[in-house]
């Protein structure tokens, strides 16, 4: 009987343990699978926020492409690239409110979708508008014949004015009768649509799904390899620019233009057909990603060595959700209410105004800076993106670095950390500073810049184009086609050169017996012109040179104080009003800072254009010639002009700190520090959302 029972019991204890053991097994294959999906997750984000970093900065680079395309203003293209903070601003807050008690995964996929869509919306124009036609009084039909161009018809103007009537005539018939950027414009707004659930709800399910402790870890690696979509996006910019726009579909060898040519369109669309199928594709997982994970959790065990201010620190958190609970439980009300009291913190208000201005002339700066460097050094613009992104990019992910690691390594109070944000931004804009000496001066160009003898008249005298040496000519004053003369000098087409003769085809087409540059230049034989503006000086391009390291540096500087600012929000906010201090923050550096920059700052650009171009209609078309002086003075100097209200605020900001803070000595040091490493953490997790070095994009920015 002894033996039957132990047996019996020994079988049971058996079968008890080879149920733990499947009880065990399953767990585990549960928790892999969770772990595998969040991993997928992770996987998935990723690529969606490179993507995304990638088209944004594709169409701050292709932006000048854009507006020669539809024969638009700098504004109007700045209101197509301000757009996208139309579609982003409009559903943030309802997206990061409602979004978090969604199936977030699929939201995210649906985000890519929408994105993606955007992007390809973007391109479609292209493919409805007919070819590019850009101004030249040379026609393919002579470029492919063996007769002779002849610039200059003293003889032929009935005939040639009838020719080129009825080549304006038909050319306007295809062009389309509605504006097509419009459609840029729409898919621009589907896209800051599209990307609204990415940042808020992909860091929601990061933090609440990922292992105890490994939240932070995570959105560090997702912002450092979203970096990649940065440089990755100048890449791409560089090449479509050198690509031409109807690359495909006309003959290559027709083309008269090169890169560096006002004229030049590259091929803008193709960039965001890539981008566009590429965001559709990283968004294709989150459809089959669970709503939820488990979430492995750590014991919770008391070290010894805890500081009693850890503890603190710990409640103070659990408080200031609770706070926050009670904010959002009271409605309208309670919201209006922790928004007026944000606004009546002078500190947080300070600080608001001065990062705006500053944010302004950033934005100003990328965006309009690869046509600032084609005016005034030559230089195209992929030869500028290709730049950007090889040397600015990773030299301001670094400065990034050090602005967070500064302060932890050195243990800064907040007026430490104060200190640092004010010397980086000085240095910045110290080093700017040194960029209005780097200057190429006038660019002579005859009848518009300087008089047909070469001479600076002052006052530009682009009312009287036709002096007696091209009187004869019968020239079509509004045409941009530029040469240059032996004499040195850019004429605006062959016929105001005076050319009577030409030899050779395409790019290779040189123009002879040209009558203005006889009267420059005695010394020549055949007083010849080439196609394109006069190349700049080895003076100006030693200039070019100096200007990149320059700006590369001014970019390091204003790169190191983004963290120490980041923080200053953090600590200068009641705990409970940090979410919507934050919230405040970002929308309103959106507003004024991604929407309306580009539109205002190309407002002020298009006032110093001095040659327009004419479409085929007849109609006013992009600029293709700006004052160079003007450009310059305009543009440089509002960059620098807005950032002395912010040296003068900052000043403000720093006297009311440090007589804050002083008032408050009754806080003990280590718990300032630890409250201050604590805000460094909260900061380096919210950098995605709030500063321009972080996810590229000012939409956000670099």
């Amino acid at each position: 009987m002894e033996t039957k029972k132990d047996n019996l019991d020994s079988r049971k204890v058996s079968s008890q343990y080879s149920a733990r053991q499947t009880n065990v097994e399953s767990s585990s294959k549960k928790k892999t699978k969770c772990s595998n999906g969040f991993k997928i997750f992770m996987v998935a984000l990723v690529f969606s926020f490179i993507f995304k970093v990638l088209v944004t900065i594709f169409m701050k680079s292709s932006i000048t492409q854009i507006e020669r395309r539809f024969g638009i203003t700098t504004s109007e293209a700045g209101l197509i690239d301000g757009s996208f903070e139309i579609g982003n601003s409009l559903l943030i807050t309802l997206v990061s409110h409602y979004g978090a008690k969604s199936h977030i995964p699929r939201l995210i996929g649906t985000g890519c979708f929408v994105m993606g869509i955007g992007s390809i919306l973007i391109a479609l124009p292209h493919f409805f508008m007919g070819y590019y036609r850009y101004d030249t009084s040379i026609n393919v039909q002579t470029l492919n014949s063996t007769e002779t161009y002849i610039p200059c018809k003293t003889d032929q103007y009935l005939a040639g004015n009838m020719a080129s009537q009825i080549i304006l005539e038909s050319g306007c018939k295809n062009e389309s009768s509605s504006p097509m950027w419009i459609y840029v414009m729409v898919g621009n707004i589907l896209r800051g649509i599209g990307e609204t659930p990415l940042q808020p709800l992909g860091i929601t399910y990061i933090d609440n799904f990922a292992n105890e402790g490994h939240a932070s870890f995570y959105i560090g690696i997702l912002q450092s390899l979203s970096s990649f979509g940065t440089i990755t996006g100048s890449l791409l910019g560089a090449l479509c620019a050198r690509l031409y726009v109807d690359i495909g579909y006309v003959d290559l060898s027709t083309i008269t233009i090169k890169t560096n040519d006002s004229r030049w369109v590259g091929a803008w669309w193709l960039g965001f057909i890539i981008t566009g199928t590429l965001i559709i594709l990283s968004g294709v997982p989150f459809f089959f990603i669970p709503k939820s994970q488990k979430k492995t959790r750590t014991e919770s065990k008391v070290p010894e060595c805890l500081d009693i201010s850890e503890i603190n620190d710990n409640s103070s958190q659990q408080l200031n959700f609770k706070n926050l609970e009670q904010i959002k439980d009271q409605g309208l009300s309670g919201y209006l209410h922790a928004l007026k009291r944000i606004l009546c913190n002078r500190l947080y208000l300070i600080f608001l105004i001065s990062s705006t201005l500053s944010f302004t002339s950033l934005v100003g700066t990328i965006t309009y800076q690869p046509k600032y460097l084609e005016q005034e050094y030559g230089e195209s613009i992929s030869k500028y993106n290709l730049i950007f992104g090889l040397l600015i990019i990773p030299l301001s992910s670094i400065s990034t670095f050090l602005g967070g690691y500064i302060p932890r390594k050195w243990k800064l109070d907040i007026i430490g950390i104060a200190k640092v944000l004010f010397i980086s931004q000085f240095c910045g804009y110290i080093s700017e500073l040194l960029i209005l000496s780097l200057n190429c001066g006038n660019r002579p160009i005859a009848g518009l810049t300087a008089t047909y003898n070469g001479d600076d008249p002052g006052i530009y005298p682009q009312n009287f184009p036709f002096p007696f040496c091209n009187s004869d000519c019968n020239c079509d004053a509004n045409l941009w086609d530029p040469v240059c003369g032996d004499d040195g000098l850019t004429y605006m087409s062959p016929c105001l050169a005076g050319c009577k003769s030409s030899v050779g085809h395409g790019n290779d087409l040189v123009f002879h017996n040209c009558s203005c540059v006889e009267i420059n230049n005695f010394q020549a034989q055949n007083f010849s012109a080439y196609l394109g503006e006069c190349s700049r000086t080895d003076d100006c391009s030693r200039k070019f040179i100096y200007y990149m390291a320059v700006e590369s540096l001014a970019y390091f500087f204003y790169a190191l104080g983004f963290t120490p600012g980041t923080m200053l929000i953090f600590k200068n906010v009641e705990p409970e009003l940090k979410s919507l201090a934050i919230g405040f923050y970002v929308l309103f550096l959106r507003i004024i800072g991604g929407m309306l920059t580009p539109i205002y700052f190309g407002a002020i650009i298009d006032s110093t254009c001095l040659k327009w171009a004419t479409n085929a209609c007849g109609d006013q078309g992009a600029c293709r010639i700006y004052d160079p002086v003007s450009f310059r003075n305009k543009f440089i100097g509002f960059i620098l002009g807005i950032k002395v209200p912010v040296f003068i605020l900052f000043i403000f900001l720093f006297i009311y700190m440090k007589k804050k803070y002083k008032e408050n000595t009754g806080i003990s040091k280590n718990r300032g520090r630890d409250m201050d490493d604590l805000n460094l953490k909260e900061s380096l997790n919210n950098d995605e959302q709030l500063g321009p070095f972080a996810n590229s994009n000012y939409e956000t920015y670099m």
